[in-house]
């Protein structure tokens, strides 16, 4: 009985992000954290450009969370029994290729971010009908454009370049899946008959899925020469696909998985057409609901499926941009140019100067993503004099995120021709106020931050909640809880500093197909 619980029915939210992994517990119907537990990922950076991590490592970090986060619900005086339902949420993108009888990885987990694959884009450019080698040749199917960054060019890589998975695919043994469908799979039973799933967020995000039916395409598989028999199968956002084996959660349905974009659109309560939201984490991730409507943008911007809330619902669209290098600018600065020691620091060395000194910073470290997706940009300092301090190289990394949310806004604006009103923040770098203030003063927008920055997780638990029974998705609102910012500079001075933004992102193209030999 409901009533016995101390808590009343709790839903897990399992959110394995790039950096860590955690296990979130929250009271159903209502954005309350019981408790949780978060431990940090290792990366792994074999050679310039590439990204790894280990498959066995993100699995155990994941149980490890649950079984501390359930120690302290038992502490708190809860139960396991009191939860109803878990929901995943993950870093998407990364790529993981497995034994589907021995449950062992056949390489490394090949992280969103990694640029190994510019040579295999390259290859598949050259196979675009009359050479014209358009990186947008495959929008119409699947919303997005050839770039290094999706799912379906890692596994081409992997294909090519590592034997064993070509054995693995030869003998019939080898699965393929996002982070989300390496976790179902081993929470579910792994080689013992675990559920190998995703979800249509994360499979519109490998470039294989058609945006419009949902299924697997046979023009898309053909053109990557990828062998379906090792994808996953398609399952809407909210159902459950399977119990969980493992001893602290056994029996507990698994019920819900979003992509962490699309999971933090749904906690952002971004629900109808028109809202939108931006995630700052290692990256940072607009997201705006176009409702059913597919929109193919024609400014830089990708398609993607926002949400299926349930097997029989209509999907709901969004339309995409991403920025490659937001708080890992920071991490760039404390351990590569040594100026900070913490990621944390960075709000006050930003406020020992007055101002930006007109410095600009562009961080293509790896090229830049939307809207100009030129894979050969590189980042670039400007207007450093004999004046620049610590402070603006520090003031002019926060900016940069700011601009580049900018960047995506316009387009946004421009291709949907309704401008937004507001705009909704979370994630890890919107604990820092100035950056938000920065945001809307730099946008020109009221810039709207929730009392929970756990909205990715909270997205997962909606989505498991709705599909038991337990939450009423489309009718709880956590808006009241947020702390608004409003924009504080002039519009002259807002236009001012973007267009030497523009200045400073144009100086950062072509560097490295300029570069000297």
């Amino acid at each position: 009985m409901s009533q016995t619980k101390k808590f009343g029915d709790l839903v897990g939210s399992i959110d394995e992000g790039t950096s860590s992994a955690r296990f979130i517990l929250f009271r159903a119907e209502t954005s309350d954290i019981v408790c949780f537990h978060q431990k940090e990922l290792r990366q792994m950076y074999p050679q310039e450009g590439w990204v790894e991590q280990d498959p066995k490592e993100i699995l155990s970090v994941v149980e490890e969370c649950i079984e501390k986060t359930i120690e302290k619900l038992r502490e708190l005086g809860g139960s396991p029994s009191d939860i109803v339902a878990v929901g995943v949420t993950n870093q998407r993108e990364t790529t993981i290729v497995w034994d589907k009888t021995t449950g062992e990885p056949l390489y490394n987990a090949i992280v969103w971010l990694d640029m190994r694959t510019s040579s295999t884009v390259d290859q598949l450019l050259e196979t675009v009908p009359n050479k014209t080698r358009n990186k947008n040749y495959l929008k119409p199917l699947c919303g997005l454009p050839l770039s290094p960054y999706f799912s379906a060019v890692k596994l081409r890589w992997l294909i090519d370049n590592v034997p064993k998975v070509k054995t693995a695919i030869k003998n019939g043994n080898c699965l393929f899946g996002t982070v989300d469908t390496w976790l179902i799979w081993n929470l579910t039973g792994g080689v013992n008959g675990g559920a190998h799933v995703t979800d249509v967020t994360n499979a519109s995000r490998t470039m294989l899925m058609n945006i419009e039916t949902l299924h697997y395409d046979k023009t898309l598989g053909k053109f990557f020469d990828v062998p379906f028999e090792v994808l996953p199968e398609i399952r809407s956002s909210s159902e459950v696909y399977g119990t969980i084996c493992l001893s602290a959660l056994e029996g507990v349905p698994l019920s819900g998985c979003l992509g962490d974009q699309q999971a933090a659109l749904v906690g952002q309560e971004c629900l109808a057409r028109g809202k939108a939201k931006a995630t700052y984490g290692t990256g940072c991730f607009l997201l705006y609901n176009t409702g059913n409507a597919l929109i193919d943008s024609s400014h830089g911007l990708i398609t993607t499926v926002a949400y299926q809330m349930g097997p029989e619902a209509p999907p709901t669209y969004a339309l995409e941009g991403s920025v490659a290098i937001a708080g890992a600018a920071l991490g760039w600065l404390r351990d590569n140019i040594n100026i900070l020691t913490s990621a944390k620091e960075s709000e006050e060395v930003a406020l020992s100067v007055e101002n930006n000194g007109d410095v600009y910073f562009v961080p293509a470290f790896s090229g830049l993503y939307a809207p100009y997706w030129n894979q050969e940009a590189r980042g670039v300092i400007c207007g450093i004099t004999e004046d620049t301090q610590r402070g603006h190289i520090v003031r002019a990394s926060l900016e940069a995120v700011c601009f580049q949310v900018r960047d995506i806004l316009d387009a946004m604006n421009k291709d949907c021709g309704i401008p937004l009103v507001k705009l909704k923040v979370d994630g890890g770098m919107t604990a820092n106020s100035l950056l938000t203030q920065w945001q809307a003063d730099l946008i020109g927008l009221e810039v709207q931050r929730p009392a929970v920055v756990e909205t990715t997780a909270l997205g997962a638990a909606m989505a498991a909640g709705r599909a038991v029974g337990c939450w009423d998705v489309e009718n709880v609102s956590v808006e009241s809880n947020c702390t608004s910012f409003k924009p504080k500079i002039s519009d002259d001075e807002r236009d001012m500093r973007y267009s030497k933004w523009k200045m400073a992102v144009e100086r950062s193209f072509g560097w490295e197909s300029n570069s000297m030999v």
